[in-house]
Formats: structure tokens, C-alpha cells, sequence
């Protein structure tokens, strides 16, 4: 069995995160023969959540499977939403009670691929352990996936260094999200997981985190409160591509980050299909 790659999209902020990400996706699962695709989407809806009908677009556009983080809460009908669709999931370290699932099994082809969403509590919510959460679901598979992949939602360096020394052997990959600025430390440890601290972000990059910058300024210099809305020059996807070794315990062999504009000169597998763009307004 060859390699199977999958593709991880980096947090999508608001209309422009959503535009590219549909004009972007088909076209980078073709060049790189892409057999599975994560996005994180928990600032997809004005930077703040995601509506059902959002979610919906977002897989249309070739998404397999959608984490979140602490923001997938911000839009109304979201959590009923999540009762009924497995493939987005919420943070798993979230208290029982909390909607939604906190990960996802998918078989694609001969490949059983699992994705988990933990958040961290450094400097964020004070919800269930991580650490402890990963070991609960990975005691809970009765065969052990093939590919299993872990979006850790934090906002602490060490904090995701700490999970991925944790889960090593045990893992396929940690993907960190939540910072919005993606890290240059990408690699894969001796017993084969891949590992980077933050992905980074899909939406506007002259921007202060995807968010336009003077309001998000005046919050610095006064002090005060200002009602924060998406920015939308410099619009880039940004993400890492992953190949792993199914028949080896999914361990991964390669990782590769990128950060692209819109390059609508990438070929499609199919060139007569169309691509919409998100469409309704933030």
C-alpha cells in the first residue's frame, strides 16, 4: 500500500478564510494526492464560530472532517447541529454534557483514520485534562485506527510539545491551532509522529490574527473594549500536508507546511467542476 497523505487547513477566519478555502482546497488535494482533509473551523462565521449552514459549504468544498476550538460555541444552532453531523467535532476535554463528539473515525479505503480535538487550559478555559482525555479515547478503540491525528487547541508552546512528548508511540500526529501565526518547527520524532505547534491561519494576513488592525489596536493602546471584524486583504491558506505509513502503525514519513495566495491556475481533477464561494454574509 502506497502512502496516504492528508491535508491539515490551518484556522479559517471569516468570509475571505472561507472564499479561498473553497477556491484553494480541490486544487491542493489534486496536486498532492491528497486522500483525507482537516480544516479547523471555529473562527469560520466573522472570526467568532461557525453556523450549520457553514458547515454544510465547508464540506462541500472537499472538507472531510471539521475541528474547533473555544469559539465553537459563538453561533446559535451550532451545538444541535453538531448532534446530528459526527464529522465536526468540539474540543473532547469539554465536560460531559457539552454537545457534539470530541472525535471522529472515518475509513477511507483500506484506512482507518481517527481525529481528536483536545484544548489545552494553559491561559484558556479551566475544562477537563487533555493529557487524561487523549489516554480515555484512545483506551475506548476496541482496534486501534490506522492514522490517528490530534488537532491540540492552545494557546501555549509548551503546553503542545508537552501533549506530543505524551502521545508519541501512540499518535500518528499533533497539529497545533489556535494562535493564528503558523510555526517553523515541523518534524517527526524517532517513533514516527509528526508534529508542529501551530498551523497558522486561513484568511487575511494584513490583518492583526486575521482581524482588522485598528480596531485591534485601539484595544492595546486605551484599554477598552472595540467590536473586533474580519479583515480582508492578503488573503493566504495556510496549512501542512502529512504523509503517513498506514501498514506501520500510521507512523508519519513526511510533513510539509505551506502559505499560498489564490493560484486559480492550479489544474482540478475535474476542470469543468465549479467551486462557489461561501455566499452568505458574515
Amino acid at each position: 500500500m502506497a502512502g496516504f497523505k492528508v491535508i491539515f487547513i490551518a484556522d479559517v477566519v471569516g468570509k475571505p478564510g472561507r472564499y479561498i478555502l473553497s477556491q484553494m482546497t480541490k486544487r491542493l488535494q489534486f496536486k498532492h494526492d491528497v486522500a483525507f482533509t482537516i480544516a479547523n473551523i471555529e473562527n469560520a462565521a466573522g472570526g467568532f464560530g461557525i453556523t450549520p449552514e457553514m458547515a454544510r459549504r465547508v464540506f462541500a468544498y472537499g472538507v472531510d472532517c471539521q475541528t474547533s476550538g473555544n469559539h465553537i460555541w459563538d453561533r446559535n444552532g451550532i451545538g444541535e447541529y453538531m448532534g446530528r453531523e459526527p464529522r465536526i467535532i468540539r474540543p473532547a476535554n469539554y465536560p460531559l454534557g457539552a454537545p457534539g463528539r470530541g472525535h471522529y473515525v472515518a475509513t477511507v479505503g483500506e484506512v482507518t483514520i481517527a481525529v481528536i480535538n483536545l484544548m489545552g487550559r494553559t491561559f484558556m478555559y479551566h475544562i477537563d485534562c487533555p493529557f487524561r482525555t487523549a489516554d480515555d479515547i484512545l483506551d475506548s478503540f476496541d482496534t486501534r485506527p490506522d492514522i490517528i491525528i490530534v488537532d491540540m487547541h492552545a494557546e501555549a508552546t509548551s503546553e503542545k510539545e508537552a501533549l506530543a512528548y505524551y502521545l508519541d508511540g501512540r499518535v500518528s500526529a499533533v497539529v497545533g491551532t489556535h494562535t493564528h501565526v503558523q510555526t517553523a518547527d515541523e518534524s517527526i520524532s524517532a517513533r514516527g509522529l509528526a508534529y508542529i505547534t501551530d498551523v497558522g491561519m486561513t484568511g487575511s494576513f494584513d490583518s492583526i490574527l486575521g482581524m482588522r488592525k485598528g480596531p485591534a489596536l485601539d484595544r492595546f493602546l486605551t484599554g477598552m473594549p472595540k467590536r473586533l471584524s474580519v479583515a480582508e486583504d492578503d488573503v493566504r491558506i495556510s496549512g501542512v500536508i502529512i504523509d503517513f505509513d498506514p501498514q506501520h502503525q500510521g507512523r508519519a514519513t513526511a510533513i510539509e507546511r505551506f502559505c499560498l495566495s489564490l493560484d486559480l491556475s492550479l489544474p482540478l481533477k475535474n476542470p469543468y467542476e465549479e467551486i462557489e464561494d461561501a455566499g452568505e454574509a458574515d
